[in-house]
């Protein structure tokens, strides 16, 4: 009965996003298509100099641009499944890299 309650918690607490959204994963799997390289004058990944305007703006302004698209991006980076927090720690993993 107890592994049974673990386990429903457990599912309840995937399931609501309780768990921290890994960015680096994010990164990898959606965004890297264009931040590894600069497709379509996308910011690369861990460029300080590109990335400084855009973190002085705030990362809240950054994932506001993430979700609604911005140039050629296209809203949540085309991946339309991902989630408000998936889409913050990507942000947050990116910023952190071109500190």
């Amino acid at each position: 009965m107890k592994l049974q309650l673990c386990l429903s918690a457990l599912l309840i607490a995937a399931s609501s996003g309780v768990f921290a959204a890994d960015g680096k994963a994010v990164y990898e799997k959606t965004c890297a298509a264009c931040h590894a390289t600069g497709v379509a004058q996308a910011p690369k990944f861990g460029d300080k100099a590109a990335w400084a305007p855009r973190i002085e703006q705030g990362e809240a302004a950054l994932v506001a641009s993430v979700t609604k698209g911005k140039g050629a991006m296209p809203p949540k980076g085309g991946a339309s499944a991902l989630s408000d927090g998936e889409l913050s720690a990507a942000v947050a993993y990116m910023v952190s890299a071109a500190k």
